[in-house]
């Protein structure tokens, strides 16, 4: 058989994945892995752009068409099914939206495949091919070993190529919190591939920068810091010389062996989901582990810093606590408190999450005109009430921060403070690279800004997020 395996986007954010970093969606190479001998296999991949899929999909060049969506991409990927089914050619969608939703999923696709199908994609190929595809199919949590987990990082898509390479070397987490659908779709243990095999897959990927897609790559206990440290001992070792980034738990600034192992073996930066300031909102969101360690920020930031390892501090907008003024503060506390690049994006209500079925069942969800209404779950719109402030005003004062991003001059400002601060050059070109990206999104965005809400008058809270942009409180102090 002849399978495409598809990643749909929102046509809000169309483009908008390519204008930084081109990154894989690692669950299609993961799939295009485990299809077995005899089949032919390709990736269509619209982070850059929808112009050919159509085509694509009615040449006839295809028996089998595999589609997996977030929920922002469900909306594209039910017309892309349409087309399929127009043409009698069996579609099939996967991922976290169709987990989440698989009976809305089921009125538009032939079948759905719910939870991790790794072990289950090649039966699904094998009913496709005798013409008896079911119309569900669930996968569960296996045990990542004898090559589950591991990707085909050969297979590129056909309407792009991908300039960094993605890995995973766990899944699962324990930490559930209340925005995240990761626990429910990946379970709410780590688990672990085999260092071996980790260490394999990295050294045949051909790409010089990795991102290593664990959402925790640190963990929060001391088994899963020492499994860390054992891998990373082994790539330091066995590995190739390679630049990678990966995402974090802030309590990982607080080891300080981890941190220079991390840094030995190519780590340039870190993703820490810091979320918020306000420990309010820490507890509403589930994050302990956060609420615990929010006097100490400072200290944990100052050591990635040490290490030579930059903080990609991640923060989100809208929680129950969150006021007109939390994004100009936010944005403020993080540049003061060392952050190297930052992402701020809007609360999302995902479904398949706690805090979804909550605002659901407190009819405080808008948007709820599905399947259309999901190309607004695109963590760039507020989609729901909040308590202290409407979603517009609170969407202007996000659209007042892309606009100071993408006109004031900060970025040099920012590396150098990150050069000082980790003294590590290649740690300073991450992260003047990531922010330039940054700069690059804020531009994109724009045009859909000034549609929204035109250009907002310059203001107290306007000059406020300038300052914060421009700010250089001098780094803490590298002891490594």
């Amino acid at each position: 058989m002849r399978i495409a395996l598809v990643n749909p986007v929102a046509r809000r954010t169309e483009g908008y994945h390519t204008i930084g970093t081109a990154i894989p969606h690692l669950g299609l190479q993961v799939l295009a892995r485990r299809v077995p001998p005899g089949h032919q296999v390709e990736i269509i991949e619209e982070i850059f752009g929808q112009a050919r899929t159509a085509e694509l999909l009615t040449a006839g060049r295809y028996d089998l068409v595999g589609v997996t969506a977030y929920s922002s991409g469900a909306t594209r990927a039910y017309e892309l099914a349409a087309l399929c089914r127009a043409r009698k050619l069996p579609c099939i969608l996967g991922g976290s939206h169709a987990s989440a939703v698989p009976q809305e999923a089921a009125r538009y696709f032939d079948s759905v495949a719910v939870g991790e199908c790794d072990e289950v994609w090649p039966q699904i190929i094998a009913d496709a091919a005798a013409g008896r595809l079911q119309p569900m199919y669930r996968g569960q949590w296996s045990e990542l070993r004898d090559g589950l987990g591991a990707a085909d990082q050969s297979v590129q898509p056909i309407n792009g190529r991908y300039d960094v390479g993605c890995i995973q070397t766990t899944r699962g987490c324990p930490v559930g919190c209340d925005f995240c659908s990761v626990t429910r779709f990946n379970g709410p243990r780590f688990r672990h591939r085999p260092i071996d095999e980790v260490v394999q897959e990295w050294n045949t990927t051909t790409r010089k920068f990795l991102f290593v897609v664990d959402d925790n790559f640190f963990g929060v206990g001391r088994a899963d810091a020492d499994w860390a440290k054992a891998l990373l001992r082994a790539l330091i070792t066995r590995g190739k010389r390679r630049l990678w980034f990966s995402q974090t738990t802030v309590n990982m600034g607080g080891d300080r062996e981890a941190l220079r192992l991390a840094y030995r073996a190519g780590c340039r930066g870190m993703l820490v989901g810091f979320e918020t300031f306000n420990p309010v909102n820490l507890k509403q969101y589930h994050k302990g582990l956060n609420a615990k360690l929010l006097d100490d920020y400072r200290v944990l930031v100052d050591g990635f810093h040490a290490a030579g390892v930059a903080v990609f501090g991640a923060f989100i907008v809208g929680g129950d606590d969150d006021t007109e003024d939390t994004v100009s503060d936010t944005v403020l506390a993080a540049v003061r408190l060392g952050v190297d690049i930052m992402q701020l994006t809007n609360l999302t209500p995902l479904p398949g999450t706690k805090m979804y079925d909550r605002y659901m069942a407190e009819g405080r969800i808008f948007a709820t005109n599905y399947p259309v209404d999901w190309e607004r779950y695109t963590f760039v719109e507020t989609v729901y009430d909040p308590r202290r402030v409407s979603a517009r005003r609170l969407d202007e004062t996000i659209c007042e921060l892309r606009q100071a991003a993408a006109t004031h001059r900060w970025v040099w400002k920012r590396t150098l403070r990150s050069l000082l601060a980790t003294r590590s050059l290649s740690t300073a070109l991450f992260v003047h690279g990531m922010n330039k990206g940054w700069v690059r999104l804020a531009r994109a965005q724009a045009p859909r800004d000034v549609e929204r809400f035109g250009l907002p008058a310059p203001g107290v809270r306007s000059e406020k997020i300038l300052r914060s942009f421009a700010l250089n409180p001098g780094p803490a102090v590298a002891t490594s």
